[in-house]
């Protein structure tokens, strides 16, 4: 009975194809199955349902019966019989179709939708705004956001500059103010084969490092994006085994904390001293407290190293002067220079510098000199 009705249904929707030949049907056919297929059938309930076992029980018994009586009544069963068999066989194949899932057959349909859709703008002209010339939809394309076109030759220029640059989070719609991106498929679709594996792999790289789970390898012959795991600081590389700490890029030191090489302990001390305080507690277990404080100290000592030394001229120790005259000897290299031009010294007579007319600290020995509590200027002789 279930195919039978089916295929009453299959019967009225071809009606009402026949009645809007010409005409959008699909809205009629929905409006039908939605409101009136209850009516049609003449279901009081939508709760009425018959098991098939009972049915197939059914058919058993009336095929005993019609065996049993076939020898009384003659061919009267057999035509009986053979009428249910054409019954059977007039149902709209239609009426019972195989389709594995729902999710397969709407899938289907939007393919088929989005073909039609494409047949219907290759076969349109259109205006591309960037060389301002109508080319059909077939030498055209458009983004799918904003659904604004352009010409594909236009495009394959815009795309090959971008990604020439590097700049492959910026493939967006030409049009000012628009945020329409290109697909990798488009962009796949329009430049070279060599372009667009450079495109995909900046545009992986550019989402790795977006992610905050995902690190490099340090090893410079490796450079491996690597996972680690949540709350640690070990990473192990899948494809050469090395085992780093995240923070440091370093060999994994366990509980240990990161060494701080030469060069970044300026930054260390800098960020540290504009930091919070929830940042400097988590540098300070990072680095330790003990390498943080002598960043601090060296920082200290270098400041006033600089306002109150100069640095020997031969082997650069720093130098301060506390009292005599302006020859002075590096405490370093044990080296003979001027402390007023910062000239180097001739270790046989160092004094020569001052006393020879034609040098430019002549008469200076003592210029600048604290004597007594007052600061003593040489005047330089004509």
């Amino acid at each position: 009975e279930k195919r039978t009705q089916l295929s009453a249904l299959c019967k009225h929707l071809d009606n009402l194809w026949e009645e809007h030949r010409g005409r959008v049907v699909l809205f009629a056919w929905m409006q039908f199955l939605k409101e009136e297929t209850l009516t049609y059938l003449n279901i009081v309930s939508p709760f009425e349902l018959k098991m098939g076992s009972q049915k197939k029980v059914q058919r058993r018994t009336t095929a005993q019966a019609s065996s049993n009586t076939e020898l009384a009544l003659g061919g009267a069963a057999a035509a009986a019989a053979a009428s249910d068999v054409d019954q059977e066989d007039s149902v709209d194949e239609r009426a019972v179709q195989d389709v594995e899932s729902l999710s397969s057959l709407i899938q289907e349909i939007l393919d088929f939708n989005q073909d039609r859709q494409m047949k219907c703008f290759n076969s349109k002209l259109f205006l591309c705004s960037i060389c301002f010339c109508e080319k059909l939809g077939s030498d055209c394309m458009y983004f799918l956001e904003c659904r604004h076109v352009y010409c594909k030759a236009c495009l394959k220029d815009y795309f090959e500059i971008q990604i020439k640059d590097g700049q492959v989070k910026c493939l967006n719609c030409p049009e000012p103010q628009c945020s329409s991106v290109a697909t990798p498929g488009q962009v796949k679709e329009l430049v070279e084969a060599d372009l667009f594996a450079r495109y995909d792999r900046l545009l992986l790289q550019s989402t790795l490092d977006l992610m905050a789970d995902v690190v490099y390898c340090p090893r410079p012959c490796c450079q491996l994006p690597v996972m680690q795991e949540p709350g640690g600081t070990m990473a192990i590389c899948s494809s050469c085994n090395f085992a780093f700490c995240t923070l440091c890029r370093l060999t994994y030191h366990g509980v240990s904390p990161c060494k701080v090489t030469a060069e970044k302990l300026i930054d260390l001390r800098n960020e540290y001293l504009q930091a919070d305080e929830a940042t400097k507690r988590f540098l300070e277990q990072r680095y330790g407290k003990r390498v943080i404080q002598k960043a601090l100290e060296e920082m200290e000592s270098k400041d006033w190293l600089e306002k109150n030394s100069k640095s020997c001229p031969c082997c650069g120790t720093p130098i301060q002067k506390l009292d005599g005259c302006n020859k002075m000897t590096c405490t370093g290299c044990m080296q003979y220079f001027c402390w007023v031009c910062m000239g180097s010294l001739s270790r046989a007579n160092p004094y020569k510098h001052f006393t020879d007319p034609d040098s430019p600290c002549f008469n200076r020995l003592f210029h600048a000199v604290d004597v007594n509590g007052d600061i003593w200027e040489d005047e330089i002789e004509d």
